[in-house]
């Protein structure tokens, strides 16, 4: 019997093929600072909770939804208020700042289609990051979101307070909001209703 070698370009294309689907499995794309790119990590079904990431310039705009004309980031997630919070200092942080990642900006913010500047600011933060604020409310996303125009965190009453997505004047938009209040509505001790 007769061992046949292995043919060199078979051997070869198969290689590069392998190169090719190893670079594209790698590594993920970067934004290289571009402002349209907000992105956040969501909490799945193993209890991982969320992590903001910075944007240059973070881009807030209107966007029709299941709730109306709303607050979103420029690829469409969800923007919310926390009602515990008053004026621009925000008091979701630690356990609360990991399931509502607060919108987080490296830049000046700027307003895409129908949101209004002069609406948005910035506070920055007790660890040192610049959050975005909207009619003098900071602005958080909520982990259970998983796609754009997602509002799982309408109305839920966890980490001390009411959560809304906001309208464009900077209102919270409290219609349709959850049934659910898996957490305690008080906001002594610094407990985490529910987180």
């Amino acid at each position: 019997m007769r061992h046949r070698p292995a043919r060199p370009l078979t051997f070869l294309a198969t290689l590069g093929a392998a190169g090719i689907l190893a670079a594209a499995c790698g590594s993920g794309s970067s934004s290289g600072g571009n402002a349209s790119s907000v992105s956040v990590g969501h909490a799945g079904s193993g209890g991982q909770a969320a992590s903001s990431h910075k944007a240059a310039g973070a881009v807030v705009e209107v966007r029709n939804g299941s709730l109306g004309k709303q607050l979103t980031d420029a690829a469409g997630k969800s923007l919310y208020r926390f009602a515990k919070d008053t004026g621009t200092q925000s008091t979701c942080s630690g356990a609360c700042a990991k399931y509502w990642p607060p919108l987080l900006t490296t830049g000046k913010p700027s307003a895409g289609s129908g949101a209004t500047a002069s609406l948005l600011g910035t506070t920055k933060r007790a660890d040192g990051t610049t959050q975005v604020t909207y009619a003098g409310h900071p602005l958080y996303y909520y982990s259970g979101d998983s796609a754009a125009g997602d509002t799982n965190g309408q109305g839920l009453n966890l980490s001390g307070g009411l959560w809304w997505v906001v309208s464009p004047t900077g209102a919270n938009i409290t219609s349709g909001g959850s049934s659910g209040s898996s957490g305690s509505s008080g906001s002594s001790g610094g407990g985490y209703g529910g987180y």
